[in-house]
């Protein structure tokens, strides 16, 4: 199929490129020119534009991938709808709030074209690995996109409709926030051998035991087995972890439903306390996993 992706960051470039791997024709829009050439490179074709990007769609019917930050994503849709044909399909392939997704789906409705919410993950291993996808939106719409997706999800990913705009975007938001909950509860474990009752345990020959065939093994823990191998001190590492949204909305809607989430809770805490200065070996940790799956700065 023909889609465009918008956004070529770290993510965004894998998309398009395992997507020409596949035999898709990629347009590629980006607002930045060094991506749109790297794009070129693996054989995409490069749009500096929104109006460029049209104008490689031909007579086909437009379908735009957007892979940009949370807080700017209403804006783009804007403009696309400013210019795209009724009947074309938009998608949000990023972490976007659920409930922004929903007001964003009644826009494009009524502006006559059809929308699906991709929950992403993969991190900066998807190209490699596959993506897992969580999908929400117009059913027309996903089987329309399920071709792409399918692409994407080679050779170890997967992808599941869940049903009205905004579920996929749900069903990840919840994903990312069980991942703060892991990975605090790794850093933690992984602090206790490095401060207490022995000295000088070798954390990694530890985190590469428990990859065979323990109940902690996990891609979480594979990574963090080699980052320790790397870097056994953290070296460099300043110990301040961002938190990028996902656990936030998760706790608010919680609340707003009377559910506890005390272990999500504890992790976000931890996050917001590594930002104001409170860090340790497991925050070092926790920021090294983030840079380890996701590429997100050591030190932000």
């Amino acid at each position: 199929m023909k889609i465009a992706i918008q956004g070529l960051g770290r993510m965004g470039m894998q998309i398009a490129e395992r997507l020409v791997l596949e035999g898709h024709t990629v347009i590629a829009h980006n607002r930045s020119p060094e991506p749109l050439q790297t794009a070129a490179d693996f054989g995409a074709i490069a749009a500096p534009t929104k109006h460029d990007v049209l104008h490689a769609f031909e007579q086909e019917q437009p379908v735009i991938w957007i892979m940009l930050p949370a807080e700017i994503v209403e804006e783009h849709i804007r403009e696309w709808l400013e210019l795209l044909p009724h009947g074309s399909l938009i998608i949000d392939g990023g972490n976007s709030d659920f409930r922004n997704t929903q007001k964003h789906a009644e826009i494009i409705a009524a502006a006559g074209s059809d929308f699906v919410d991709v929950g992403t993950s993969g991190g900066i291993l998807g190209l490699e690995n596959g993506f897992s996808m969580m999908v929400g939106g117009d059913e027309a719409g996903f089987k329309t996109l399920e071709p792409a997706l399918a692409s994407l999800a080679k050779p170890h990913g997967g992808y599941h409709y869940f049903g009205p705009s905004g579920a996929g975007h749900y069903v990840k938001m919840v994903h990312n926030a069980i991942e703060y909950g892991m990975m605090e509860s790794l850093a933690e474990g992984y602090r206790m051998l490095k401060e207490g009752a022995y000295e000088n345990l070798d954390l990694a020959a530890a985190g590469e035991v428990w990859q065979h065939s323990s109940i902690v093994e996990s891609s979480l823990n594979r990574l963090t087995t080699a980052t320790l191998r790397e870097n056994p001190t953290l070296d460099g590492i300043d110990g301040s972890v961002a938190e990028s949204g996902e656990a936030r909305w998760t706790l608010e809607f919680a609340r707003s439903k009377d559910i506890s989430l005390p272990a999500i809770e504890a992790a976000f805490s931890v996050r917001l306390a590594s930002q104001a200065g409170d860090r340790t070996f497991a925050t070092k940790l926790l920021a090294a996993m983030r840079n380890k799956f996701g590429g997100h700065l050591l030190n932000p």
